[in-house]
């Protein structure tokens, strides 16, 4: 069959291109509602950033690159062998890619299970798994305090997520002020500045001494080395941001043996492949968290939503990725718009 996916062919370049695929065995045909960009992973992509695989930097930009790695849709077809779907199950697809028709191992979708949940929110369940699987590795209790450094994406869910697991306090950081307002939106208690002369000592102030916890979010080297700063003892930090800034130094004596810091690394790839156990779910249960957690109103993505692209019109909204200081949190494209 034809399927339509967004292609990124140079530096600064997306395309909308048609190929040839077919059902194997083992695999369902997902007609896509709802992709979410990915914005920190897909900028990374089309800028032609040399480093954004785990194996080590490019030497040079390859493409083409393709992205769109959160989606959700409806199954149309099932391949021989594949139990437990059926055509007209709606779905989350993780790892896929932006297209019409999303062709993936049955392993990697997952049922939505609630009709309360929208194709917009399932969209961007997958994407918060990754903040959520930074929380579970700090291992945060009932009310231990958590500082979320970066208010992107994935800041922003996982303040919602924190305060859904129940920390107190939780304090965003971001230097832009809307995100901050965001933040408060989504639920911290306190937002502030991390370029405040007087962060650290305000967050030990809020936290009454030191965040337990924090998630780093903006992958620069500087922001690890300030959230160290406000953090108590035997506090735990989770590496959720690619770090991939090497022009930094940390006095790990005084900042991390000292004190007794945990830093945890928390890239989404570092989780089980099968089985969930406490502080590693798989993908698949952590999706499926998000769900229930949607479902039951814990926690509202819905309210994220409401930037939409047709897919056709690919190459204006990653423009915007690139240009736009002021991208939206949340920007997605709707499939339907191509029917």
């Amino acid at each position: 069959m034809k399927i339509r996916q967004i292609v990124f062919t140079g530096i600064g370049k997306a395309e909308l291109l048609s190929h040839e695929e077919s059902l194997k065995p083992g695999q369902v045909c997902v007609k896509t509602a709802i992709s979410t960009i990915s914005s920190g992973t897909e900028r990374a992509h089309i800028t032609g950033d040399l480093n954004t695989s785990l194996k080590g930097p490019l030497k040079e930009p390859d493409f083409p690159r393709t992205a769109g790695y959160s989606s959700a849709g409806v199954i149309t077809e099932v391949g021989e062998g594949v139990e437990g779907l059926k055509p007209g199950d709606r779905v989350v697809v993780f790892l896929g890619s932006h297209k019409d028709y999303n062709i993936v191992p049955a392993k990697k979708v997952v049922k939505i299970p609630d009709e309360a949940v929208s194709f917009d929110e399932a969209a961007i369940s997958f994407i918060a798994t990754f903040p959520l699987a930074a929380i579970r590795k700090t291992r945060l209790e009932i009310g231990e305090s958590m500082l979320v450094m970066g208010q992107g994406l994935l800041g922003q869910l996982a303040v919602l997520l924190a305060k859904a697991a129940g920390a107190v306090p939780v304090i965003a950081a971001d230097p832009v002020a809307s995100r901050r307002e965001e933040a408060l939106r989504n639920g911290a208690d306190y937002a502030l500045d991390p370029f405040d002369p007087d962060f650290s000592s305000k967050v030990k102030e809020l936290t009454g001494g030191g965040a337990n916890t924090a998630v780093e979010v903006t992958g620069f080297g500087s922001a690890l080395d300030t959230a160290l700063d406000c953090m108590a003892k035997f506090g735990r930090i989770a590496l959720l941001g690619c770090t991939r800034d090497k022009n930094f130094t940390i006095d790990y004596y005084r900042k991390v043996h000292g004190p007794g810091i945990t830093m945890i690394g928390a890239h989404t790839a570092a989780r089980p492949d099968y089985e969930s156990y406490p502080g590693y779910f798989t993908h698949k249960d952590d999706i499926l968290s998000v769900l229930k957690l949607c479902a039951g109103k814990r926690i509202d993505l819905k309210r994220m939503t409401g930037v939409y692209y047709s897919p056709a019109d690919c190459q204006e909204a990653f423009s915007r990725l690139i240009n736009d200081k002021n991208f939206p949190i949340v920007v997605q494209f709707d499939w339907s718009r191509l029917d």
